[in-house]
């Protein structure tokens, strides 16, 4: 096996000519949701690139070093990633990166609201035009929103518009690749127990645990549960254009 090593150390196993290529792209993979499927398609069989600031912590994954809150960010990545779609039988490119900023609509800067815009919805658009030409039947675009995706919860105004913005992405994805044998859905995870959300809650564990509260399991999501979501995903054309919400069951107010 021949091992590509990546700008963070990461390194690319090339598969035997006998065995269909299989490549995941992941935006944001260095923690949470998208180090659990990394993890996961690589015990599938899968290649792995990762775009992200930060290495995911799998040896066996590519890691690009990218930073999307830059608008010309898909071009300093471009060669690298195209060199391995290009040779792919199946592309599964999953759009994870994010940012989530406390903010509401009576102090939102336009700032904050561009740079939540730009990373978790302008940046996938982006990663699509780049990787659709490469992107055979039987590949998928999986789109990892939230369900703050179809409704909203005070505090986080930029979050909530950008992931109900990537929602018509993903919509608009399906139609506009009717006939071309690549599927797309977007995965809502409700309250998932990453790094992200802890930071957004500064830690407190008493708020994780009234959060819990309203968990049908009393409990968090793991990251990894959503992970397994995305691979069964990625493999279900059935879901074509759906949005699925992956929450252990809420309570509604």
């Amino acid at each position: 096996m021949v091992s590509v090593a990546g700008e963070q150390g990461g390194g690319l196993d090339s598969s035997s000519d006998t065995k269909k290529k299989r490549l995941l792209v992941i935006s944001g993979g260095s923690r949470g949701i998208g180090a659990a499927a990394i993890d996961r398609f690589i015990a599938a069989g899968y290649s792995a690139i990762n775009l992200s600031r930060s290495a995911t912590s799998n040896p066996e994954a590519l890691n690009i070093s990218v930073d999307m809150s830059d608008t010309d960010w898909v071009n300093t990545c471009r060669e690298q990633v195209l060199q391995h779609a290009n040779d792919a039988d199946e592309v599964c490119l999953i759009h994870n990166s994010g940012v989530l900023f406390k903010d509401s609509i009576a102090d939102v800067s336009t700032e904050q609201l561009y740079t939540a815009l730009q990373i978790n919805v302008v940046a996938a658009a982006q990663l699509n035009q780049l990787l659709l030409p490469s992107m055979k039947p039987g590949s998928s675009i999986l789109y990892v929103a939230s369900t703050l995706g179809e409704k909203a919860v005070a505090g986080t105004c930029s979050y909530v518009v950008s992931k109900h913005a990537m929602l018509g992405l993903m919509k608009a994805s399906c139609q506009d690749l009717f006939g071309s044998g690549i599927h797309t859905v977007s995965i809502c995870p409700g309250f998932t127990d990453t790094e992200m959300l802890r930071e957004h809650l500064g830690n407190d564990q008493s708020i994780l645990d009234s959060i819990a509260s309203n968990v049908s399991f009393n409990r968090l999501i793991t990251p990894d549960e959503i992970a397994a979501s995305l691979q069964f995903a990625s493999q279900s054309p059935a879901l074509n254009g759906s949005v699925i919400h992956a929450n252990l069951g809420q309570r509604e107010s």
